[in-house]
């Protein structure tokens, strides 16, 4: 009984399912979904990727949430109860949030910083020395990315030391809905958008909604057409929080009489809607002011430099609509935050019996000393490296990215697949899929099967030599 008392759990169906979309949802959603859309055809990507999370995505989150549930345990843990000799998964997919949570928070600190500034109507200062200059001032100073930083792993810790119900359920109940009002708003405005530039050419946000959802086939070769199923393949699989621990330790706070099908259905909904969404927002508007060009930047690029400075040419309009555009961001990198928190906090409950107090404080002081780290690669411990991915000019923070999602993650999920598939039989995870859907019927079990015995592990494993710059000759 104290046990359960001290890990806690999800009081409705409801809470699970925005937690858990919540965790889904995040930064990758917002800037990365939307610069390989672009970059992808389009339509064509955005295809694929959908069929990719009906198929490989259902499959594996479907997994990590019944193991959750059916042991009850932390991923730490999990895994060895499934069977003793896979442990080791255990220990790398904790591992994984562990590196992924401290700078996650960093950017999540980039994110309030930007977020106070047009709250504040501090947009004045973004003006002042561009966009450009002002994020590359701010990541290189060395107190203040170190001070955002602790604020955003604050609020995040304050969620997690309230428990689940209390602490992540509530929040969730909250964030989500204001989340899905801010970008759906936002998108909507974002399609009345139209620029003239200096050469005297007007572009419209409609004609970057063209662009957007509208397969582009020119140009589309055999290899061509793999390197957008790899890209698309790659997003969902780091977009649905698969292979991190965070769906089997939200599954081991489920409820025995929730339906896990539906749960991984609506979650799958609302976290494709978002990405969806935060396309609507950013194709249209990055053409409309700066063209073609303007969707070649990714990651941090298109949200602290591109945007910034589309939102600059608006006027006062553009610090209302700035405001609202890094309140939805905090939101969403919030609820992923939190996840990953609770996921390591989860770890030190079961196995060292911790309170939770005590365990989200030890979770805390740990990210701080790598957090810390990464701010720091900025500036004093500044260097540029070349991972085997191809990637260079690379700190810190991308090289904890790369071994986290790129090396530690597919491992895991490879594992999982080899355990449920082969070792310990689908059936696994269908018989605790079938406890709380009554007399209906698991419809997808076939696909389940097929996917994590074969079709699954293939995928992962193509994924996995991605790390390698295997495809290159692909590009």
């Amino acid at each position: 009984m104290e046990k359960k008392q001290t890990r806690g759990g999800f009081s409705t169906s409801l809470g699970f399912i925005l937690a858990a979309a919540g965790s889904a949802i995040g930064l990758g959603n917002l800037w990365r979904f939307p610069y390989l859309a672009a970059k992808d055809g389009g339509g064509l990507f955005i295809v694929i990727y959908i069929l990719f999370s009906l198929t490989f995505g259902f499959a594996l989150m479907t997994t990590e949430i019944a193991i959750g549930r059916k042991t009850g345990l932390s991923p730490f843990q999990a895994y060895g109860k499934v069977d003793k000799r896979f442990k080791f998964i255990g220990v790398l997919a904790t591992l994984v949030p562990v590196l992924i949570f401290p700078y996650y928070c960093v950017i999540g600190g980039w994110v309030t910083k930007y977020a106070v500034t047009y709250a504040t109507g501090g947009a004045s200062q973004i003006r002042e020395v561009g966009p450009n200059q002002f994020f590359g001032n701010f990541i290189t100073a060395q107190a203040s990315p170190i001070i955002w930083f602790l604020v955003f792993m604050a609020l995040t810790a304050v969620v997690v030391i309230l428990g689940v119900d209390k602490g992540i359920e509530k929040a969730s109940k909250i964030m989500m809905p204001i989340l899905a009002v801010l970008i759906i708003g936002i998108s909507v405005y974002s399609l009345t958008l139209k620029h003239t530039d200096e050469n005297g050419v007007t572009r419209t946000a409609l004609e970057g909604l063209k662009i957007y959802l509208i397969p582009n086939l020119d140009g589309i070769t055999p290899s061509k057409f793999i390197t957008v199923a790899l890209d698309a393949m790659g997003q969902m699989f780091y977009s649905m929080s698969l292979a991190m621990g965070i769906m089997i330790t939200y599954g081991s706070y489920c409820r025995k009489d929730s339906n896990l099908i539906s749960s991984v259905n609506q979650i799958e909904i609302f976290d494709t809607a978002v990405a969806l969404f935060a396309g609507l927002i950013m194709i249209p508007t990055v053409y409309a002011f700066q063209g073609r060009e303007g969707l070649s930047q990714a990651g941090p690029g298109l949200m602290f430099k591109a945007l910034p400075a589309i939102f600059e040419q608006m006027g006062k309009l553009g610090e209302v609509v700035g405001a609202c555009f890094f309140l939805l961001v905090l939101f969403a990198a919030l609820t992923s935050s939190i996840s990953l928190m609770e996921t390591v906090a989860s770890v030190f409950i079961d196995r060292f019996k911790m309170s939770r107090p005590k365990a989200t404080g030890v979770t805390f002081i740990c990210a701080v000393l790598i957090g810390v780290m990464v701010c720091l690669g900025y500036n004093v411990w500044y260097f540029e490296a070349t991972l085997p991915n191809g990637a260079t000019g690379q700190q810190i923070l991308d090289i904890l990215d790369y071994i986290s999602n790129s090396i530690l993650m597919p491992i895991v999920a490879i594992s999982t697949c080899v355990l449920i598939g082969w070792v310990v039989k689908p059936e696994y995870v269908v018989d605790e899929v079938k406890q709380g859907i009554g007399n209906k019927k698991f419809r997808r079990e076939k696909l389940y099967v097929v996917m994590m015995k074969f079709i699954a592990p293939v995928l992962l494993f193509l994924i996995f030599l991605q790390a390698f710059n295997v495809f290159s000759f692909l590009k």
